[in-house]
């Protein structure tokens, strides 16, 4: 019994599945061209059965149990062969949307164009750059070494003034001194015999004082200094500069000369625009639209012409599946009572024709029961086989085979649907049944929303790649930019004043100057002995003399050679050391000065050569360059409307919904399974009910009351029994 109760709830619950179950929403889905506007489809194409859907799962197994076969492909064909053989608003504003961001490349392009200068001038200047630079760079170099040799020059000249000066002095004043030292030598103080070995030390050192580079003879440099002050007399570093300058202008020049040709160029992307609109006017979903949509209308009337009807109809399909829940209930209801009575007025004492009224009652309802039993069940039976044949295929030959989308392959089959189409679809939508286009891709391109130019092949009708031809909007625009003519030949880097100085600076003689001469002198010491040193050894040996005047006259002569070193020798040496930098400095300029201004010469005349008669092939590379940039944002575009309008506009994604709402939700979800789900309920509780009618019968004859007894006869022959009714 309570199985029974079980399935009746299952039956039950397949019995209005379809009214309860809620319906699955899912969540409202570099140029930078943005998004192309996309219609929002809230749709149900999907089914969640909620808990009950277990149950589902049972009946889907018991199908398989009762038909494990596979979808009758071959079958289905003959039988088809047999019988068959004989939103545009939004669509108009996503091409509104794609035309309109034409702007965007345009505007950039605009941009460009505009800065020409920056753009293609400076790339121009930066090639040229690479030797124009050095160029100028080296005559830069040149001119300060010019300034270097000017300061070195005028450091020789009064360096050796001073140090041809200065050494005259020291040579006066150390012959004074050491006259003055012998004078003290000569006292008879020095013969004594513990002074005498030390002054004749001191006598013999004399010699010592006296100076050791000479400066007279060295060669003056005035006629090189001179010829270096003419050549200053022309600025040489602002002419670089100027060279600089007007290489600089390379920008402004291409400006200037291009202002004509960027006008026509700014025309052609006018009319580029006016053809891409024009275009867009031309495509062909916009008449696919209209025929899908007036199907999609007049299905939709006819569902709300028949829908009264189909309301009528389910109001009588509910009612039925109440009244036949009602006599399974009414059989159960008798069970259960004759269950209830039976059992509380059963009394084991009581003979049969003595039980009482509660147990008698029991027992008539059990036996109610089974009469209502047999008078059910056939009604119940046939009802099982009819949702059983009809749910069981329906879930077997549309339902599982739409799952695995077996169903498309069937209607994909050549010839099916039309003894004279290799291809339905294709033969009703493009009247040429030899394209290739199925209506499994169409249903998995709209399942993925793709869109319908896509998913339903328009290219057979209007082939975009043809259309949006790269080459047909940038032909105009690169021979435009090809017939850039820059001329630079009025940049001039170095002027032949400045090259004539350059060769003055060459032929100043400073190469002739005898270097080796100053060097040598420079190499030496200003005196033959160190002054300090021969100071400090002077007063060493006065303290080793007696205390006195003569040792008191040569702490004297040693305090005055320190004075001697310390006012003459030092200036001497700083001058020396001054004329040795400026001495070093001339001679690695004039090394090769000859070679080196005639290389600078040839470097400018090189650099100058390239921007008269060669940058020509520099600005067609770079032009070149340009251009690519440019029409690379009209590729983009193309290559961005494009995927648009193959992957966004108009995406069919309804169509998919459509067709899944009306096959998978509706006629497998919400009918299919709330059949198969009824049957098997009922079917079970039909079953039981063979099992509940044996046991109530035999059951009955315990509770009934009986208008005999059976008696057991003892004088009977033995082993036999006899009843008395």
């Amino acid at each position: 019994m309570a199985v029974e109760l079980c399935l009746l709830l299952l039956l039950f619950c397949g019995s209005t599945i379809s009214e309860v179950q809620p319906i699955y929403k899912p969540p409202p889905g570099t140029l930078d061209f943005g998004f192309v506007p996309a219609k929002t489809y809230d749709t149900g194409a999907y089914h969640e059965p909620g808990p009950i859907g277990i149950l589902f799962k049972i009946v889907h197994a018991f199908l398989y149990l009762v038909q494990p076969n596979s979808f009758p492909q071959d079958l289905i064909r003959k039988l088809a062969q047999q019988k068959f053989g004989n939103t545009q608003g939004d669509y108009q504003k996503q091409i509104d949307y794609l035309v309109s961001q034409y702007n965007t490349t345009k505007d950039k392009a605009l941009s460009d164009l505009n800065n020409v200068g920056p753009l293609l001038g400076s790339r121009v200047q930066e090639q040229l750059g690479k030797e124009v630079r050095p160029a100028l760079d080296a005559v830069l170099t040149m001119a300060g070494a010019i300034r270097e040799t000017k300061e070195a020059l005028e450091n020789v000249s009064v360096s050796v003034e001073v140090l041809q000066e200065g050494t005259e002095r020291l040579h006066a004043n150390l012959t004074d001194a050491k006259m003055h030292l012998s004078n003290t030598l000569n006292d008879s103080a020095c013969s004594a015999a513990q002074a005498a070995s030390t002054c004749n030390i001191i006598r013999n050192s004399l010699n010592q004082l006296n100076i050791n580079a000479n400066f007279s003879g060295l060669p003056g440099v005035s006629s090189q200094l001179a010829k270096v002050n003419d050549v200053l007399k022309i600025d040489l570093s602002s002419l670089v500069q100027k060279g600089y300058a007007a290489f600089n202008d390379t920008p402004d020049i291409v400006v200037n000369q291009t202002r004509n040709i960027l006008s026509d160029i700014k025309n052609v992307l006018e009319s580029i625009g006016s053809n891409i609109t024009t275009f867009a006017k031309t495509l062909p979903v916009q008449k696919i639209l209209a025929d899908l949509t007036r199907y999609l209308t007049q299905s939709e009337a006819y569902v709300q012409d028949y829908f009264p009807v189909v309301e009528q109809y389910d109001f009588y399909r509910w009612l039925g599946c109440l009244i036949l829940c009602c006599m399974v209930v009414l059989i159960l209801v008798f069970y259960y009572l004759g269950l209830l009575c039976g059992t509380c007025g059963y009394d084991k004492h009581a003979s049969p024709t003595t039980r009482g009224c509660i147990s008698n009652t029991g027992g008539n309802f059990l036996m109610a029961g089974v009469g209502f039993s047999f008078l059910f069940s056939w009604v119940l039976m046939i009802v099982v086989v009819l949702t059983f044949v009809t749910g069981g295929n329906v879930e077997k030959l549309v339902c599982e085979p739409f799952e695995d989308k077996t169903l498309f392959k069937v209607l994909d089959t050549p010839y099916l649907l039309n003894q004279h189409w290799k291809n339905y679809l294709s033969g009703i939508l493009f009247k040429n049944p030899n394209i290739d286009l199925t209506f499994e891709t169409v249903y998995s391109d709209c399942k993925e929303n793709k869109g319908i130019y896509t998913s339903l092949h328009l290219e057979h009708l209007f082939n975009i790649n043809e259309f949006l031809n790269i080459s047909m909007y940038t032909e105009d625009v690169a021979l435009k930019i090809e017939h850039i003519q820059i001329n630079l030949s009025k940049i001039i880097l170095l002027d032949e004043i400045g090259k004539e100085n350059l060769l003055n600076f060459s032929s100043s003689g400073i190469e002739r100057i005898n270097f080796a001469a100053y060097l040598t002198e420079i190499n030496k010491s200003v005196t033959k002995v160190d002054l300090l040193s021969f100071a400090n050894d002077l007063e060493a040996r006065a303290d080793q003399l007696p205390k006195g005047a003569l040792e008191n006259a040569l702490k004297g002569h040693a305090n005055n050679i320190r004075m001697i070193h310390n006012q003459q020798v030092v200036p001497l040496e700083q001058a020396m050391s001054t004329l040795n930098q400026s001495i070093r400095l001339l001679k690695r300029t004039s090394s090769e000065l000859t070679v080196k201004v005639k290389n600078v010469i040839s470097a400018v005349n090189a650099a100058q050569l390239l921007i008269n008669n060669n940058a020509s092939l520099v600005i067609v590379q770079e032009t070149k360059k340009y251009m690519d940039t440019i029409v690379g944002y009209f590729e983009q575009y193309i290559e961005w409307v494009k995927e648009s309008i193959a992957m966004e506009v108009a995406a069919c994604k309804p169509i998919a919904n459509v067709i899944d709402t009306a096959v998978d939700i509706f006629l497998c979800s919400y009918i299919t399974d709330s059949v198969n789900t009824f049957w098997f309920g009922l079917g079970g509780s039909s079953i039981f009910l063979i099992p509940a009618i044996i046991f109530a019968v035999k059951l009955s004859k315990y509770y009934r009351r009986m208008d005999t007894e059976d008696v057991y006869d003892d004088s009977s022959v033995s082993g036999t029994w006899h009843f008395t009714l």
